[in-house]
């Protein structure tokens, strides 16, 4: 199971860059609008300290990391839901995407146009929000036109009218920029409505791509020179909007990580971030933050041929976790054989753990949890 992440905003606002920077494979960045045509899409791995003590201990023959996909969606403009830009292809791209990184711009520079000759946070959200919004109105005025064509057949009325239920609560909160993910809609209606892939139903971050002044007095918790000033200004405005939203929002320095990403050392990128007062990347904040937002974790298998992580979602079960290694692995389940990644730092062999009596056999009804080790029984 693979997050997809698409990447949005206006152009000039340090996409491409940004991408280049997670996937280490150079997107086409230019300092003019539109020059990112078709999508990129690049395959990232996700930076998780765990699977790195695991292969420590266990040295297998190989490890893998899970997996995140970025596609870096062309800049949307106003007017881009009737096409403007080439609007209507970009957005359709965005209707493929698991969550929406919308990056906004933080910083100045009067070598870098903006497409509206300004730096102006509020205004840019504004425009991607509502062009968004247009386009599910769009959306919706074809599925309640479809939907009431089925109130003729008596075998679909039911269903109807549960999708026009939900498509009179949507349509209010679409007409006024807001976003379908604003509404609150029962399981009924949420699965009723499923088939409309209506893009602001898809859970949204707000990245501040901040410059390099910007980053190191967030990272200090200040603003003490320069742009740093304007920096933290236009960040403190994307957070207040991402949290009247109920949306996250992570600060990144697009040249930074750019940077960051041309260092393969691992301890001469811990010393890089150092410098700047940084735990992580702001990379890594933003995996870490999409897979927070789609309620996604992590479980583990270990040994001497392969430490790996594994992607499942909060609650699934562990015949639901074997089937992400292999299906037969689901079909054929018999027991997992569990202990926690702490406890394997705490004992630091799996014997020591089957001594204290925290090795565990679990079945079927079994709810996983982040940072579980499994070892799965089953058979086909």
């Amino acid at each position: 199971m693979a997050l997809n992440c698409g990447i949005v905003g206006l152009p000039n606002v340090g996409k491409s860059t940004i991408f280049s920077a997670l996937s280490s494979a150079p997107a086409e960045a230019a300092n003019y609008p539109f020059c990112t045509i078709n999508p990129n899409v690049g395959i990232v791995d996700v930076p998780d300290g765990r699977l790195t003590k695991l292969t420590e201990m266990f040295k297998p023959a190989r490890t893998i990391p899970a997996a995140v996909e970025f596609v870096d969606i062309a800049g949307l403009v106003k007017g881009a839901s009737k096409g403007e830009g080439l609007g209507n292809q970009f957005l359709s791209h965005i209707r493929e995407v698991g969550v929406i990184a919308q990056v906004v711009r933080c910083f100045e520079d009067p070598d870098i146009i903006h497409v509206n000759n300004k730096i102006d946070p509020e205004s840019d959200m504004e425009t991607i929000n509502i062009e968004l919004a247009l386009a599910d109105l769009d959306t919706l005025a074809k599925r309640r036109e479809r939907a009431e064509r089925n109130m003729k057949v008596q075998a679909e009325k039911k269903n109807t009218e549960i999708v026009l239920s939900a498509l009179d609560k949507i349509g209010p909160a679409l007409e006024n920029g807001k976003s379908v993910r604003s509404v609150a809609l029962s399981d009924d209606e949420k699965a009723a409505i499923y088939d409309c892939h209506f893009i602001t139903a898809k859970p949204q971050l707000y990245v501040c791509n901040v410059d390099e002044e910007g980053i190191r007095s967030i990272a200090a918790g200040h603003a003490d020179a320069g742009n740093g000033v304007a920096s933290n200004v236009y960040v403190e405005i994307v957070k207040k909007r991402a949290a009247a939203e109920g949306s996250g929002a992570v600060c990144i320095c697009g040249k930074f990580e750019a940077e960051l990403a041309d260092i393969k050392n691992p301890e001469e990128k811990l010393a890089f971030l150092e410098e700047l007062g940084l735990k992580e990347s702001g990379l890594s904040a933003l995996i870490h933050s999409a897979y927070k937002l789609l309620g996604l974790r992590t479980f583990f298998t270990a040994g001497a041929d392969e430490c790996r992580a594994w992607t499942i979602h909060t609650g699934d079960t562990a015949p639901k976790a074997a089937g992400v290694i292999h299906t037969d692995f689901e079909k054929g389940f018999i027991k997992a054989e569990v202990y926690s990644y702490d406890d394997i730092v705490r004992y630091g062999t799996e014997a020591k753990i089957k001594e204290a009596g925290k090795y565990r056999i679990e079945g079927k009804e079994y709810l996983v949890q982040d940072g579980d080790v499994m070892f799965f029984k089953f058979n086909v």
